[in-house]
């Protein structure tokens, strides 16, 4: 077995690390936490790589990390992360603010031919050819002491990140995609992605959005009650209520105790503790119009005219797919061209190295502004009669 990580547990351990950890050009983080009984996530294990040292260090047995986080917020360095907004919320939560500039390789795995949303494991196989255990994956990292096989584990996780982010850059920056993934970065730190703000609670609430008038207005308003509550409770949002009562109560409208017990799916300790709340927030809900859906006229079910539309930009998706060794469903997908057809402004050919690699395209041939032709049985984009490379 190699040597162990740095185990930081007191504060004299954790200064000479940050030391060592000052003039890093890059940090290769990872985050081990459990949130099944609390609202906020609980920070339990931070791994770290940087400068030669790979450390875990136990925030639970830490009263600061004062220290570590002037290091983390250090802007001359970059944060490298494995799908990382999980990790990227709790420093949110903690510090009020997000580290940058930041490098996620999930994020940049397509650009290489990698599937997207590849998981860690996946990617460290077929950049590195390492296949990763999974023997502590359900692990209870608040448990202490923590033994020498799940330390070991844990490191992994930065270990062989640090190792496939050196892989990536050299790869990137000769296909000339590195700067691509600037737009997709600058998202990733957008504070809004960690706020949950309990007015748009409700857009969380599977089936909520099928809910019209009077059914819409109060889920809105028990969705956000919700997510107050369990935040201000430190507790899931399912332990207030669950999503099927919810939408439960929208439907049947229920503005007495009786008739809350008449509800399917509504535990009885909800009736008794928050019962009349909810009649309350019902009666009120009910008096008011609900916030506008955020949806287009335009979707739904294509005309055979609209879907010819969506099979010729499929068409330019796998020509620029082909021209960048990429598989066409990694650049867009049907949904996604139904989304650029829409209008929706959160379709991802809008934003990041879609936008770059075909999303323009896209958008100025919906405009009229590029047009298809057909010249030697091959298939081209042309703007003012000039083919577009």
């Amino acid at each position: 077995m190699p040597s162990p990580p740095l185990y930081i547990d007191t504060p004299d351990q954790l200064r000479d690390l940050c030391s060592r950890l000052s003039t890093a050009a890059w940090i290769v983080l990872d985050t081990e936490f459990l949130r099944e009984k609390t609202y906020f996530p609980k920070f339990c294990l931070l791994q770290i790589a940087a400068n030669d040292v790979v450390a875990c260090v136990d925030p639970l047995a830490l009263e600061s990390l004062s220290p570590l986080f002037e290091v983390i917020y250090n802007p001359r360095a970059t944060k490298v992360f494995h799908s990382g907004r999980q990790d990227l919320e709790i420093f949110y939560h903690l510090c009020g603010e997000l580290p940058r500039p930041v490098f996620d390789t999930q994020i940049a795995a397509p650009l290489l031919g990698l599937g997207e949303q590849t998981s860690y494991a996946t990617m460290v196989a077929e950049l590195l050819g390492v296949n990763l255990t999974k023997s502590h994956s359900r692990t209870d990292w608040t448990r202490r002491p923590l033994s020498p096989e799940q330390l070991h584990y844990a490191a992994d996780d930065v270990i062989y990140l640090e190792q496939a982010y050196l892989a990536m850059l050299p790869r990137l920056e000769k296909l000339g995609r590195l700067s691509w993934l600037e737009d997709d970065f600058k998202e990733l730190l957008d504070p809004a992605n960690y706020q949950n703000p309990p007015e748009s609670a409700w857009l969380r609430v599977g089936g909520a959005s099928q809910l019209k008038g009077k059914a819409l207005s109060i889920a809105q308003v028990l969705a956000a009650w919700r997510e107050q509550t369990a935040r201000i409770q430190d507790l899931p949002r399912g332990w207030i209520l669950k999503d099927d009562a919810l939408l439960d109560l929208a439907r049947q409208q229920p503005v007495t105790i009786e008739e809350l017990k008449l509800v399917r799916g509504l535990d009885e300790r909800v009736v008794k503790r928050q019962g009349a709340t909810i009649c309350r927030l019902i009666q009120e809900a009910s008096n008011s119009p609900p916030k506008p859906l955020d949806r287009k006229s335009r979707s739904g079910k294509k005309t055979v005219e609209q879907d010819a539309v969506l099979d010729l930009l499929m068409a330019v998706v796998r020509l620029r797919a082909a021209a960048n060794t990429l598989n066409p469903a990694i650049l867009a997908s049907r949904k996604d061209l139904e989304q650029l057809f829409d209008g929706d402004p959160n379709s991802r050919l809008l934003h990041g190295w879609r936008k770059t690699m075909v999303g323009d395209e896209l958008a100025a041939v919906l405009r009229g502004e590029m047009t298809l032709k057909i010249e030697e049985d091959c298939l081209s984009v042309t703007k003012n009669g000039q083919l577009q490379p």
